[in-house]
């Protein structure tokens, strides 16, 4: 740039006209447009601060420029400002300057800097936009996303607006005069630093103070001077907590003790039930397998309910375990919560700190208390409650079935038809065949009540003395469709005679050609499942001719089979 000493030693007016034109960036001034430049104040009036920057006239800046937001803007005449210059002269005359667009090139060229090397800058929440708000950065203004205002989300950002406070750019774009800031990154360093220093300060084990910041389903957050720790809530208390809130609340102060510190995620885990003594310590002695135990049910499963027997011992009733003769029924159906019941131990593993108990075994197996009542050969009467294909289900006093098969519900009909005599809601009266406890199971008998039929438990007896194969005269009790009710003997075992029975030939198959009183010989067949024996006539008969022709018969005497029986009969006579 030319100085004085370049005119000579009389430089001429037009010499000082070049000299200005030149530090002006020309005759008009051009020069300083779109630039950064130095100023004086040379007076404040009302709102405005007048500033000489060496143009051929002066410039009008607004006090607010001058100021941070909230602040005050603490000019006074003679200081010396930095504006920038948009244009050299307006059509009043005026220099247009502006401190905002000073103070913006200047913080972006800063801000740029700073995020290069990751440092926090300073700034000041001004204003609220559509999903977050603007921060003033000493003259660039950045925008704050509503998410990164605060570690938690922030209900009332009142009390964080016009105060200088740290920020971390994310994000800055000065082609397109962008800038992301970020409040709660500066927040979560600062407490991982607070939290670094903190934790050495403690160990596992320690017991401590806090007091509760916050609750959840599954906890609660402690803060422990600082830094939080959280509270399981199977760490609250060693009887079952359904939600913390049944043991804590926000604000209250708590003893704890730290579990375990992990290092790497700074997180800390608090128990409040390590400071009590351990309930399951000794329950093997305390509960021996098989004491009867009162307790209280506090949770119903799927599976099972659990019965508190004292504060911090809960047991598990499995649902197989819970009823004698309800199965397949949700546990709910049979107990309800805080429900008080008696329970017998099953097992104990107090490693695992599991107790099996048993609801059912509290009270008398009703299979049981059926037999001491019911022996075998008791008559019964109950509700038919199902019928199947091979019987009929009877409903018993003390909740439990008895089943009659389908042979042992009528005589001289097949068991098809015998269950079609039968509905179910009817009620109908049986004989007790047989007990099974530990299967669970009893056998029932509806035709050992038919008349004449031999009472259940003395069939046996009755029968004991006959053999198949044995030749009994019998006397007909009852003609029916089927064959013949008949007795063997004056007093001796009652039988059946099935039709088939009846003879060799159709026709001595008829039933009707008997009557009752009638006595003939017939020969015992066989027994049924209740040792009841069956005759059989035709068996007898055929039992005759094969002896007469071995009495008789030879090969070459040149007898028929009708000579052979005719002698038989002669000699029988």
């Amino acid at each position: 740039m030319a100085s004085l000493a370049d005119f000579g030693t009389n430089p001429t007016r037009d010499d000082f006209a070049a000299l200005l034109d030149e530090s002006l960036g020309g005759a008009d001034g051009g020069g300083f447009e779109g630039r950064v430049v130095k100023g004086t104040v040379t007076a404040i009036e009302n709102d405005k601060a007048v500033i000489d920057v060496g143009l051929k006239s002066e410039g009008r800046v607004s006090l607010r420029e001058f100021a941070m937001p909230g602040q005050p803007h603490g000019l006074s005449v003679g200081d010396e400002v930095e504006v920038y210059v948009d244009r050299v002269e307006n059509s009043e005359g005026e220099a247009m300057l502006s401190r905002d667009r000073a103070r913006r090139e200047a913080s972006w060229d800063k801000l740029e800097a700073e995020f290069g090397e990751g440092k926090r800058v300073d700034g000041v929440i001004f204003g609220r936009v559509k999903g977050g708000f603007t921060v003033d950065l000493d003259g660039a203004v950045a925008f704050l996303p509503g998410s990164q205002v605060d570690i938690r989300p922030v209900r009332d950002v009142q009390p964080l607006m016009d105060i200088p406070q740290p920020f971390q750019i994310l994000k800055m774009d000065r082609r397109r005069g962008n800038i992301v800031v970020s409040r709660r990154a500066v927040l979560e360093e600062t407490r991982a630093e607070q939290r670094s220093g903190l934790i050495l300060n403690l160990t596992e084990g320690q017991i401590i103070d806090g007091v509760v910041k916050n609750i959840t389903d599954y906890g609660a957050f402690v803060d422990l001077g600082g830094i939080d720790g959280l509270l399981h809530v199977t760490d609250m208390s060693y009887k079952r907590v359904n939600h913390p809130n049944e043991v804590i609340n926000i604000g209250d102060t708590v003893k704890v003790q730290i579990v375990r510190i992990n290092q790497e995620t700074q997180r800390i885990s608090l128990g409040m039930k390590q400071l009590e003594s351990d309930p399951w310590e000794g329950v093997a002695a305390k509960y021996p397998i098989g004491a009867k135990l009162h307790g209280t049910v506090t949770n119903i499963t799927e599976y099972g309910a659990f019965i508190e027997l004292e504060a911090g011992i809960e047991g598990l009733v499995h649902v197989s375990e819970m009823s004698w003769t309800k199965k397949n029924v949700h546990p709910g159906k049979i107990v309800s919560t805080s429900q008080e019941v008696d329970v017998i131990v099953l097992e104990v593993d107090s490693d695992k700190r599991r107790i099996s108990l048993g609801l059912k075994q509290a009270n008398q197996n009703p299979w049981e208390a059926f037999a001491d009542k019911n022996p075998v050969g008791t008559q019964v009467e109950g509700e038919v409650k199902n019928a199947t294909e091979f019987g009929l289900f009877i409903g018993l006093d003390g909740d439990v079935d008895g089943m009659v098969h389908m042979s042992d519900i009528a005589w001289g009909i097949s068991g098809e038809d015998a269950l079609a005599l039968h509905r179910k809601g009817e009620q109908v009266k049986a004989v007790v065949l047989d007990i099974d406890v530990e299967k669970e199971r009893i056998s029932l008998g509806m035709k050992q009540l038919e008349k004449g039929a031999p009472a259940a438990g003395g069939t046996a007896a009755a029968s004991g003395s006959l053999r198949k194969g044995e030749i009994v005269t019998v006397t007909v009790l009852e003609v029916r469709d089927g064959g013949l009710e008949v007795q063997a003997g004056d007093d001796g075992a009652t039988g059946f005679i099935k039709r088939s029975d009846l003879g060799r030939d159709r026709d001595e198959q008829r039933p009707d050609r008997f009557q009752v009183g009638q006595k003939f010989d017939a020969m015992v067949a066989g027994f049924d499942r209740s040792k009841k024996p069956n005759f059989s006539i035709k068996a007898h008969q055929m039992a005759e001719e094969k002896q007469a022709v071995e009495q008789y018969g030879s090969s070459d005497s040149g007898a028929s089979l009708g000579d052979i029986l005719g002698a038989a009969l002669k000699a029988k006579q």
